[in-house]
């Protein structure tokens, strides 16, 4: 009997062939297994009939840990007389199917311990085997094989060759193989030495020690890195060199007891650190390392994932700020040139090429749950399932924290975090993005979906592109993408959503940002949203958000501004004419971001915005441990949620409670002013569904609180898990609301 297979999912690169050799040889069948150019795996067995039934489950059951099934085709052949099994040269071919490869994933425990017990690989670098290492980050085209990868350059040693071919090695056909004798080298540029090899981690970490800031060069991008002690005086040099004053860098600690000196780590954050991705998690602080994360009550903290990274913990006893090598709203530096610039006293980099740049992935844990701030290295490019039809489309996402979608058969493939996209650059790695990931799976968009806002960048491409290709465009409105997206997650028909974010460009031409939708995924209905205000200076009151307490409270405000004249960038006249025009303002938001933005800066604790979310996320610090002291009801106008009495309120209580009590109070309204509308419309429309979207529902305190309220109302409560609340995750939504509009009109 022969049957023929083929296999589809994330079944290259992940040790599935040697794995489908291994178990046709041991049930004594003969045949072949290759790669094929669409990512999937074709296999032929012949041999008795049970002992194949056999096989398939086994190919079922007993797959590689990094291996996803997610379909096997299987239909039976005539017999040719195979003499034995074997694992042939791969093909271009591509029969159909989606598949791809993994992600890049952390070094493995058998990897760290060879880089102690093997001599050709004691101390070396870039240890690898089937189980781990880079993937996405090296790949050039399809199939996974050495010659179209960034490995190309670098020919086995016999060693490595044996191992290569020996079917009962780990690193059997592991296409990253290599060791001191044939893999890369790595360097140390320091003034005017140049240190090769083990030593250059050394002297690396020497210089670490002795305060100097070190250009790391990771699997997708560079680093800069500094010890960061109490005293924090190298971490203040490298925010002066990146020019961020207040942004909060990430750490990477030796291993978890490291992380517990400094913060607190909970079973599923301890999970999700020592997990193979070793994302960036968002820590509570225990200790305060000054610079780090100024005025903010958690760290960003990930573990060691290459080997370069577990050489240096050798000899550094300190947590690692490990920032992205970029200046604000560029795409992270992933070559020697661009690196060269950044101003770092060394520079430790291998000659081995990145092909595609990758940021590190950011997970929080709220209420036990796991939520995706940043989707990236470790999970890129794993698609997230779809329900709904076959047509190709390609979502172009927002404006800030940007990832494409690209939709096919059912599987959303979203691109890697790309950034802003005001620079040049930014959009230049866009536009590469989308190539590099539309080449590997094989795609050609059918139709092209993007934000409702006209002047946004990824609206202009979208536009391009539909025009260019003769393609219909679907213009999807932020809000609605939002809740949309945590819909498909879900696979939800209809749902109550609270779209609660910074800014989204309203169907009424509007600035949108706290809305209550009736939301089907094709289309959805406005049903109430926070209280219109003014926004002095438009989009300077991001920037300055003084200016959005002028615009919520007018001349009710002149006294309390007048005292911090000085924070506005025109000193008194600026404030004299904000306070006067405030009324009057053509642009005005329902935004809830812009709402925080204006409590914190009324409670002075950030009257100038240096990062995107700054204000609401230092009031959520400040907020921790608070009371609720106001004890305000619920406020409508019409369709409006009445928050400008919540500002009036705070003001008239400013000496009267803390700020920490008044922090909390500020979000406690917000949150059961929404939760309270929520539920009554989600009566209304007899809905079981509330979902919850956008970049504010990252605050701890309002989504818990809107949590509960829900549940105790008997509803359904919804938060988006596989993909960022934020707009990291909006081209999904564009993308789940286009394929929807399609499938009704046909």
């Amino acid at each position: 009997m022969l049957v023929k297979i083929k296999v589809n999912g994330i079944v290259q690169g992940v040790g599935f062939r040697p794995f489908v050799y291994r178990i046709a040889c041991r049930l004594g069948l003969t045949g072949y297994v290759l790669n094929l150019g669409d990512a999937g795996v074709e296999i032929e067995v012949e041999g008795e009939e049970d002992r194949i039934k056999e096989f398939i489950r086994l190919l079922r059951e007993k797959k590689p840990p990094l291996a996803r099934i997610d379909e096997i085709f299987v239909e039976r052949g005539e017999e040719k007389g195979y003499e034995k099994f074997e694992i042939r040269k791969s093909r271009d071919e591509k029969k159909g199917g989606i598949s791809i490869i993994p992600p890049d994933i952390s070094i493995c425990d058998e990897c760290i311990e060879d880089m102690e017990r093997q001599e050709r690989r004691r101390n070396y670098f870039f240890v690898t085997c089937t189980n781990c290492g880079p993937r996405f980050t090296i790949i050039k085209r399809l199939p996974y094989d050495r010659p179209n990868t960034t490995m190309d350059e670098f020919e086995m040693c016999e060693e490595c060759r044996k191992e290569y071919t020996d079917a009962l090695n780990r690193r059997y056909h592991a296409q990253t193989i290599a060791c001191k004798n044939c893999g890369p080298e790595i360097f140390l540029k320091y003034g005017n030495e140049k240190i090769r090899g083990e030593a250059a981690i050394w002297k690396a970490a020497e210089l670490l020690n002795d305060g100097n800031i070190i250009a790391i060069k990771g699997i997708g991008g560079y680093h800069l890195a500094c010890i960061a002690t109490e005293s924090g005086e190298t971490v203040a040099r490298l925010r002066s060199i990146l020019g961020r004053q207040q942004k909060p860098f990430a750490l990477m600690v030796k291993n978890v007891e490291m992380a517990r000196e400094i913060a607190y780590v909970g079973k599923e954050e301890e999970k999700i650190l020592c997990s193979y991705v070793k994302p960036i998690v968002l820590l509570n602080k225990r200790k305060e390392l000054k610079n780090v994360a100024p005025r903010l009550h958690n760290y960003g903290v990930m573990l060691p994932y290459t080997g370069t990274h577990i050489m240096l913990f050798k000899k550094v006893n300190y947590p690692l700020v490990m920032t992205s090598a970029n200046y604000p709203g560029m795409p992270i530096c992933h070559t020697e040139n661009e690196i060269e610039k950044m101003g770092a006293d060394a520079i430790l980099f291998y000659n081995r090429r990145i092909w595609q740049r990758c940021d590190d992935s950011i997970i929080r844990v709220i209420n036990g749950n796991a939520l995706m701030i940043r989707r990236s290295r470790g999970f890129v490019p794993m698609p997230v399932k779809m329900k709904g039809g076959k047509i190709n489309i390609l979502a172009t996402g927002a404006e800030e924290n940007v990832t494409a979608c690209l939709l096919k058969d059912r599987n959303a493939f979203l691109t890697q975090h790309l950034g802003h996209l005001q620079h040049m650059e930014t959009f230049e790695f866009f536009k590469e993005a989308i190539s590099h990931l539309s080449n590997l799976i094989n795609f050609e968009p059918h139709a092209v979906a993007c934000d409702l806002h006209p002047s946004f960048v990824t609206t202009k491409f979208a536009e391009e592109m539909a025009e260019e290709k003769e393609l219909p465009l679907f213009r999807i409105q932020h809000h609605h993408a939002h809740v949309a997206k945590a819909m498909a997650e879900y696979g939800l028909e209809k749902a109550i959503g609270i779209a609660i974010d910074g800014f989204g460009y309203g169907s009424d031409g509007m600035a949108w940002g706290g809305e209550i939708l009736y939301c089907d995924i094709a289309d959805f209905k406005r049903l109430a949203h926070l209280e219109y205000h003014a926004m002095p200076g438009g989009d300077a009151a991001t920037k300055y958000p003084l200016r959005m307490v002028a615009g919520i409270l007018g001349e009710y405000a002149g006294e309390f501004l007048m005292e911090r004249s000085n924070s506005f960038p025109h000193g008194e006249e600026e404030r004299e004419v904000e306070r006067k025009i405030a009324r009057k303002a053509g642009i005005k938001t329902s935004s809830c971001g812009r709402l925080l933005d204006a409590v914190a800066a009324m409670l002075d604790i950030c009257h100038v915005m240096e990062y995107e979310g700054e204000p609401a996320m230092k009031l959520e610090s400040l907020a921790r441990g608070g009371k609720n002291v106001l004890e305000m009801d619920v406020e409508r106008k019409g369709k409006e949620i009445v928050t400008g009495e919540l500002l009036k309120n705070i003001m008239e209580n400013l000496g009267r409670f803390s700020r920490k009590d008044l922090a909390y109070s500020a979000e406690y309204y917000i949150a059961e002013a929404l939760a309270t509308v929520a539920i009554e419309k989600a009566e209304e429309e007899g809905i079981k569904n509330i979902v919850i979207a956008g970049g504010c529902a990252y605050n701890e305190h309002i989504t818990t609180h809107i949590k509960e309220r829900v549940r105790e109302a008997g509803l359904n409560f919804f938060i988006n898990k596989q993909l960022p609340c934020g707009d990291g995750g909006i081209s999904f939504g564009q993308a789940a609301v286009a394929n929807e509009r399609i499938k009704n009109e046909q």
